[in-house]
C-alpha cells in the first residue's frame, strides 16, 4: 500500500457528505427561492457560462427586487463562504489518496505533471471565491462594480473548467488505481 493511500476513506466520505449538505442548503435555501422570486436562476449555476450582458441583466433585476438581492447576499455570506473550502479539501484529499499521475499516454509522466494535479483543487477554490466576491461587488453600488461585472463570467468559467478537469482526473485516477489493485 502506498503512503498516499493512507488517508482513510471515511474522512473522504464525511467530507463528501458535508459538501452535499452545504450544497443542499445552498440549493433549497437560496437558489430555489431566488429562482421562485425572480423567475431566473442564480448566475453561479450557469454551467455553460454567460456573458457580461447577463451580469448587467442580473444587476437590473436585483435593483428592482430587494428580496432577491437579500437572498443572493445571504447565500454568499452563508453557505458560499464554506462550500468552496469544503470542496477544495475534498478534491485535494481524493487526489492525495489516489496519488500523483504516474503514466501519461502509456509512458512515464513527467514529475511536474504529477505534482500539478495537487494544485487543481486550489485553482477551483480560488475561482469559486473570486466568483463569489465578484458577484458581491458587481451587484453592489461599489465603484468597482463595472470591473467585477467584466471578470465575473470568467471566474465562473474558470471554476467550472477546473472542476471538470478535477473530475476527469479523479475518474482516470480511480480507474488506474483499480487496475493496479487487480
Amino acid at each position: 500500500m502506498k503512503a498516499c493511500s493512507s488517508i482513510p476513506l471515511w474522512i473522504i466520505a464525511l467530507l463528501a457528505a458535508l459538501c452535499l449538505v452545504v450544497l443542499g442548503w445552498t440549493t433549497f435555501g437560496f437558489t430555489m427561492p431566488f429562482e421562485h422570486e425572480t423567475g431566473q436562476a442564480v448566475l453561479d449555476t450557469y454551467f455553460a457560462g454567460y456573458d457580461e450582458s447577463a451580469v448587467f441583466h442580473m444587476q437590473t433585476l436585483l435593483d428592482q427586487n430587494e428580496t432577491a438581492s437579500h437572498i443572493l447576499r445571504a447565500m454568499y455570506f452563508g453557505p458560499e463562504l464554506i462550500f468552496p473550502a469544503l470542496l477544495t479539501a475534498l478534491l485535494l484529499l481524493i487526489f492525495l489518496r489516489l496519488g500523483p499521475i504516474e503514466t501519461w499516454h502509456g509512458r512515464q509522466a513527467p514529475r511536474l505533471l504529477g505534482r500539478i494535479t495537487y494544485v487543481l483543487p486550489f485553482i477551483y477554490g480560488f475561482a469559486d471565491y473570486a466568483e463569489n466576491l465578484s458577484s458581491l461587488v458587481a451587484f453592489s453600488d461599489s465603484g468597482a462594480a463595472g470591473f467585477a461585472a467584466q471578470i465575473l463570467p470568467w471566474m465562473t468559467k474558470l471554476k467550472f473548467a477546473s472542476l471538470a478537469v478535477c473530475a476527469i482526473l479523479i475518474v482516470r485516477g480511480a480507474i488506474l488505481h483499480q487496475t493496479r489493485e487487480d
